[in-house]
């Protein structure tokens, strides 16, 4: 994955060199957060040296599979519950997050109604099985409390499961009362098919604010 590059040119640096002195065997949920336990538990079977776990919650999955196998977390923020604070994850979690904390929904729809002044509708696309979560709750908030201010109309339209036949279902029942702007969740279970999600905004004619890295061109 082109976003883990970096990561695995450092490793030789480091002097360890998959293939030699290095085994890295890699394991994808799919996108499905149901499979993620059993996922993490076949994962810790495998007895491994050290975890990277990618997300809050396959990162909750595996801390719950484990206490002694070092994990490093990626994209964890301590009000996921997994760790007690960044500063001191403490047990066998370590890693890094850019995440600034859930007030930083507030600036991105502030940012978006920057963008698209004239919107008063905007649509949050998550997926439910974060939307029910207790990180999903508290961007939840963060953005209704923002709407208010804004005096926007904030729904929230959820994908089951991350396939594509469910964004295009989503997207379907975004366009029969057509918003003014569409704002993604940042789960990591809606990055597998983040550009499918851009290119069906596009064709609905939908500005966005995708949390993510995704080069595609403005919708205009």
């Amino acid at each position: 994955m082109r976003l883990w590059q970096a990561f695995f040119e450092e490793l030789p640096r480091l002097g360890d060199v998959e293939g030699q002195n290095l085994a890295v065997e890699r394991y994808s949920g799919e996108g499905r957060p149901e499979r993620f336990a059993d996922l993490a538990r076949e994962v810790v079977s495998r007895n491994p040296d050290l975890i990277v776990a990618i997300g809050p919650l396959i990162t909750l999955a595996v801390s719950a599979a484990t206490s002694t196998v070092p994990i490093v977390a990626t994209g964890t923020h301590p009000s996921s519950g997994v760790v007690p604070s960044l500063a001191r994850p403490g047990g066998n979690m370590t890693g890094a997050s850019v995440e600034l904390g859930y007030e930083i929904w507030e600036k991105r729809l502030q940012i978006l109604k920057e963008a698209v002044p004239s919107a008063s509708k905007v649509v949050y696309l998550d997926i439910r099985t974060f939307w029910e979560s207790a990180s999903g709750q508290e961007i939840r908030e963060q953005l209704r409390q923002a709407s208010r201010l804004l005096q926007i109309s904030l729904t929230d339209v959820l994908v089951e499961e991350p396939i594509p036949s469910e964004y295009q279902r989503a997207f379907a029942e975004i366009t029969q009362n057509p918003p003014d702007a569409i704002i993604a969740s940042g789960t990591s279970e809606l990055f597998l098919y983040r550009q499918l999600i851009v290119e069906l905004a596009e064709k609905s004619r939908l500005p966005g604010m995708y949390p993510g890295a995704i080069t595609r061109r403005p919708v205009g």
